[in-house]
């Protein structure tokens, strides 16, 4: 079974900021599949289906970002995945330029809280994690990164999150290499 973790801020208040890109790409793919996030017994929201013959888990922490790593590890718990190589996690990254993505199979948190989180509760960083650029125009983190985009990014969200959405079943399918050699790359550039 795979594992898409889609990471966040629950709450409505925080529905369309940066930070919630996780969020977004997971509910896009619900959305493709018919699909509803279901409450769990765990600090997460979770919903299943199959995609051709792939039993993929999409779940959303609802610990806040800094604690995602507790909902994460109750997943893997519960759902006894034993192998990492089938867990993405999808999240923002302030390091990359807005409409990047960057898809990696371990690596650092790179100063992400929700990573720093889970690569704490795993007690490993060998997972794969698709980072979603959100850009870097900001004098404070925190305030940037749960602010809504730009009127001028609004325009282009959509198509980077279609574009995220398919990384994410392009994985799925086809695996990690060939998955960073077709959609690692800044979207809006020609």
């Amino acid at each position: 079974m795979y594992v898409i973790v889609g990471l966040g801020n629950p709450g409505l208040s925080y529905k369309h900021t940066r930070h919630n890109v996780g969020f977004m790409v997971l509910d896009l793919l619900a959305k493709k599949h018919h699909l509803k996030f279901e409450k769990d017994k765990g600090p997460y929201r979770t919903t299943l289906f199959s995609l051709k013959n792939q039993k993929v888990l999409l779940v959303k922490p609802f610990t806040f970002m800094n604690l995602s790593g507790q909902a994460v590890q109750a997943v893997v718990t519960k759902k006894r995945i034993y192998d990492l190589s089938a867990l993405l996690v999808v999240c923002d990254d302030i390091n990359l330029p807005f409409g990047t993505l960057r898809l990696r199979g371990s690596g650092s948190a790179g100063g992400q809280k929700g990573l720093v989180s889970i690569i704490s509760n795993l007690g490993t960083s060998e997972f794969a994690r698709l980072r979603v650029g959100i850009g870097s125009n900001f004098s404070d983190a925190a305030d940037y990164v749960l602010s809504p985009f730009l009127k001028s990014e609004q325009k282009e969200l959509p198509h980077i999150l279609q574009i995220a959405a398919g990384a994410v079943e392009f994985f799925i399918l086809e695996g990690l290499e060939p998955t960073i050699s077709r959609y690692n790359k800044n979207l809006l550039e020609p």
